[in-house]
This record gives C-alpha cells, structure tokens and sequence, in this order.
C-alpha cells in the first residue's frame, strides 16, 4: 500500500486523532478529504495545508446530512480510495442516577456517531471502493471494546458493534476477492479532548495516528496500538483480570 497521491477521507478531520492522521497524511503525499462540525477548525486546517486538503462541514448525528453527504462524495471525489471512519464521542453515563431525558439524548447521539455514521459511510462507500484498482477502509475502535468500562456503557458498546460490524464486513469482501482491504484501528487511551480530566498512560494523537498508517501501509486487518497488545494478550489468558483492569477506566 502506498498512499502518494491518494484521495482518503477522515471523519473527525480537525481535531485530536483526526487532525494528525490528516496532517501525516498529507506529509505521505495523500489528498484528504477532512470532514468535521466545526467550521472554523476546517478552515484553519486547510489553510495549513494548502491545496492538500478538502474540507466538508457535517453533522455526523444527522442520519440524512450523512446519507447525502455519502452520495455525493464519489462524484465530488472520484479518486476516493481510502476511507478512515475514524470519529466518535464518549460520555459518561449512570443509568441509575442521571436524569432520563439527558440520558436518552446522550445515548442516541453516541449511538449515532459511534456505530450509526460508521456502518452508513461505511456500506455507501463500499461500491465506489469495490471499483478502484486498490481500496482500503478503516474504522476506528478502541480497547473499551475489547473490556468496557462502567463509566462509559453505551461508548464501549458501541465501538464494539462497529469491531464486529468491520469484522465481519472483511470477511464479505475477502470471499468476493474486492480489492477493498478493511481494517480494525484499536486505540488505546489517547491523549485529546474527549478524554481530558479521564485516565492515566495516554499516549499523544501523533502516535496513535502514526500507529494507525503504519499498519495501513502493512495492509494490517487489525491494528492494535499502545496498551490494546498487551490488554489483548491478558484478556487471551485471565479475562477476569482484563475486564477488572478496565472497569474502572
């Protein structure tokens, strides 16, 4: 895999992960298109990156602006060959002491971009993917779904539906031999402001996007950065112990 002269799409563009993945991108001679809700931090982004970057500004908690934005963006880019899902939103939540309204709200919206925009960009793309000499698509998860966390019930449930969802999405297309390779990026606790105030051992955003386009130019089905090695190998051997090391987050 060589990414010079690609057109790859990263959701989350402007911020944390995103930000750097589009920064390293540009640096292997990729064109990335960066999409995110803010507008101002889009447009800083492309004025870093002259000409290199494209920006759309979109909601990704709006089912209808992503299912038009989905549509549109092979015509807008036909040499789309690489798509990074790499968004998402984590809140902390207690079912039994929140208030219920603020709860459902925060649920569905994490429901929405964690696994809904996901699985939507994901299967609208595909097509246009399946075309290209070469293709590759990567979703974003994290270790909380390997071993959730209590504090963030609905965020780890949700990223390990999309686990599942890129799992088996691999499988069609290794069966039907499509050029689309589709990747796992499982990220340990990262240093940005999602998780702010929350954790200890964080590695920086410029690691985590390093370790994800290592293991896109490796072709690496799944890609386990930082801490996601060692929890893995511990949940293999002691899943009692594995879950109890992350239950607290």
């Amino acid at each position: 895999m060589n990414l010079t002269g690609r057109t790859v799409l990263v959701t989350g563009g402007a911020r944390g992960v995103g930000r750097e993945l589009t920064r390293q991108l540009v640096a292997q001679g990729a064109h990335v298109v960066a999409v995110g809700r803010d507008p101002g931090r889009l447009a800083t982004l492309a004025a870093d990156h002259a000409g290199r970057v494209s920006t759309h500004t979109l909601d990704l908690t709006d089912p209808d602006a992503v299912d038009a934005f989905a549509a549109e963006l092979p015509e807008r880019h036909p040499q789309l060959s690489v798509v990074i899902n790499n968004a998402g939103v984590q809140e902390h939540t207690d079912f039994l002491r929140d208030d219920p309204l603020t709860v459902r709200s925060t649920v569905r919206r994490e429901l929405t971009v964690n696994l809904d925009s996901v699985i939507t960009l994901s299967t609208a793309l595909l097509p246009h993917l399946h075309r290209q000499e070469s293709a590759v698509l990567v979703n974003v998860t994290s270790g909380l779904a390997l071993a959730p966390k209590a504090s963030a019930p609905v965020y780890c449930a949700s990223k390990a539906a999309a686990r599942t969802f890129t799992r088996a999405l691999r499988y069609q297309c290794e069966d039907a031999s499509s050029p689309v390779r589709v990747i796992d990026a499982v990220l340990p606790l990262v240093d940005t402001d999602m998780t702010r105030g929350r954790g200890r051992g964080k590695i920086s955003a410029e690691d985590a996007a390093a370790a994800v386009i290592r293991g896109i130019l490796r072709e690496t089905a799944e890609i386990r950065i930082g801490r996601v090695k060692l929890l893995h190998a511990v949940l293999r051997l002691a899943p009692a112990l594995g879950y109890r090391l992350l239950r607290k987050g």
